[in-house]
């Protein structure tokens, strides 16, 4: 199995306390708060109250789009959203039709076919929208790279405005048309999904057109940000924490029948829903028909108003994620058995013939969780590869496919994420030319999970109090992941088999206090012998279950107490540093 790094940062005493009084909160929250970086108390007030909030204005060029697109909309003009196939790019479309709809414009969409036309804007696309009387287009969630394709739009008498969230070109060229990015102009949260670029642009929209509109209306749509910052995996962190939390209460109150009828199908109870039921129940069959087939559905579910006609979608959707997860089973045997021919490589670029293109980034995540190192899979198609790519922490991905620009007929994305495209003769070149790169600027340590502890407690900590306590910290994600819980003194017994032998439940004995608490993905089995001693690495959540509500133990890491170094009470309290090598739970 692969090892994990425990790190252990520096927590001083005398800041935990000082959090403690002035804040109101447990030691355990406040070790929390100071291993994360706001030990003052102002900023740990700030962060759990997540009220970060920015206007419209404070994007560059948003002025100049406004004016254009309400030019478009009093002159009755044909407007065309372009939009993605995943779901932040569905929800960002979404969040302009109806935001334009509401303001009287003639307005349509268009998302791309992820096999036909490839990620973002073509120009193929372009002529296409302009022969069926598109006459100003606004791209959301893509664009930003399209250089030239927005000046063919240009030049064919089309205006463009583009939102978009991903990275502009290497070279630092932009589309000449106004822009509204996080990236470009300074805005305060450079990390904002697509969908919040264009929340913020239809508030801008509708405080342009003039008249008194009511607050709720100006947060039209917070629901599907929520939905898309979540499914996008960006950075929890300053106004995308704030639009969360807000988001994902009007998620729980939300109206649309389209979105109520995709909880229903995934089982979702609306009252509860939360950051883990977005990303493992709704984001996941609002994605599925953008992967197999066209995102339309996706969208139209959003928009749909009649509830008979949005189950009937959200129906469709969740046999399409059924089918998804079937092919993604036979893709990720095909990938491993590559990877079993060649293990030893820094990074893995696998291609297939005929791999499902909206399939193949889900295999790469699963892959890079399994073996730390990226992963770059295509699906090779007559003489072209279309591919995506995922990283570790470490490792710019995006960085690493500019520097290997010359083997590549298109790329684009993030330093997670990324897509490209690849003629079938170059792939192996590609491969050699990346695993150099990834070689040359990672180093061994780099591809080791690390595990960071954010506070050490004991068992007699581990109750409701301190489980309810954690949620003032949510929402969780990238950039705030769960609180991993460090328990020194943890005695695992009563091992019972969950899940078809899948998981584990059992019981953590601590400070003469006992703990429910489960492990997935361990086989059934306990990772360290019952009743030994152990150091574990825990969430805390409240578990719903039947009508009972009690506080539950999720293992994160485990290995027996005696193969690791002793930590003093300064350690504990985090007046130094030490790392633990322990070993990952199995799948």
């Amino acid at each position: 199995m692969p090892s994990t790094r425990f790190e252990i940062s520096e927590c001083p005493q005398s800041e935990v306390g000082r959090l403690e009084r002035e804040l109101g909160v447990s030691g355990a929250v406040a070790q929390v708060l100071v291993r994360r970086g706001f030990a003052e108390p102002a900023g740990a007030r700030a962060f759990l109250a997540a009220e970060d909030e920015y206007p419209p204005s404070a994007f560059a060029d948003i002025e100049v789009a406004v004016e254009l697109i309400l030019r478009h909309v009093n002159c009755g003009e044909l407007i065309t959203i372009h939009g993605d196939y995943d779901v932040d790019g569905v929800c960002s479309t979404a969040v302009l039709v109806r935001a334009l709809r509401d303001l009287g414009a003639n307005v349509d969409w268009y998302l791309p076919d992820r096999a036909s036309d490839g990620y973002g804007l073509n120009e193929a696309t372009v002529r296409r929208l302009h022969a069926r009387g598109t006459r100003l287009l606004v791209t959301v969630d893509c664009a930003i790279t399209a250089v030239d394709e927005v000046a063919i739009a240009r030049a064919l008498g089309m205006d463009v405005v583009v939102t978009d969230h991903h990275a502009p070109r290497a070279d630092g060229a932009l589309p000449d048309a106004p822009i509204v990015h996080p990236l470009i102009g300074s805005y305060p949260c450079p990390e904002l999904c697509a969908t919040a670029v264009a929340y913020k642009l239809a508030q801008a929209l509708r405080h342009g057109a003039g008249g008194l509109r009511e607050e709720r209306e100006l947060r039209e749509d917070l629901d599907l940000v929520a939905l898309a910052t979540i499914a996008d995996v960006v950075p929890l962190v300053g106004e995308n924490r704030a639009l969360v939390r807000r988001g994902l209460r009007a998620l729980q109150s939300t109206t649309k029948p389209g979105l109520r009828a995709l909880m229903a199908v995934s089982r979702v109870d609306p009252g509860r829903v939360n950051e883990r039921s977005v990303s493992f129940g709704l984001a996941p069959r609002l994605n599925a028909a953008g992967r197999l087939y066209r995102a339309d559905a996706g969208l139209e579910l959003i928009l749909a108003e009649d509830p008979e006609r949005a189950m009937q979608i959200a129906e469709e959707l969740d046999r399409a994620n059924r089918e998804r997860r079937h092919v993604e089973t036979q893709i990720r045997y095909q990938a491993e058995a590559k990877i079993a021919e060649r293990p030893d490589r820094a990074c893995y670029v696998l291609a297939g013939e005929d791999w499902h293109p909206g399939v193949i980034g889900i295999v790469a995540s699963r892959l890079v969780e399994r073996h730390r190192r990226p992963v770059v899979m295509s699906s090779l198609k007559d003489d072209v590869g279309r591919g995506s790519g995922r990283s570790i922490d470490a490792f710019d991905l995006l960085g690493g496919l500019t520097a290997c620009e010359g083997h590549l007929l298109r790329y684009g994305g993030h330093r997670a994420a990324a897509g490209l495209e690849i003629e079938r003769g170059r792939v192996e070149e590609f491969a050699e030319a990346l695993n150099a790169h990834v070689e040359h600027v990672l180093e061994p340590q780099d591809m080791v999970a690390v595990e960071r502890v954010d506070a050490v407690v004991g068992g007699d900590e581990l109750g409701m109090t301190l489980a309810e306590e954690l949620q003032r910290l949510a929402p969780f994600g990238r950039g705030n992941p769960g609180v991993s819980l460090l328990v020194k003194d943890a005695t695992f017994r009563d091992g019972r088999p969950m899940g078809e032998g899948k998981h584990v439940r059992f019981t953590v004995e601590s400070r003469g206090a006992r703990a429910r608490a489960v492990a997935f993905g361990t086989g059934g089995r306990l990772p360290v012998e019952d009743g030994a001693p152990a150091e574990a690495t825990f969430t805390l959540e409240i578990n719903e279950w039947n009508g009972v509500t009690e506080p539950r133990l999720v293992l994160r890491q485990a290995r027996p107490a005696a193969s690791t170094p002793e930590l003093s009470r300064t350690d504990a309290e985090g007046d130094t540093v030490e790392e633990l090598v322990l070993f990952a739970l199995p799948g």
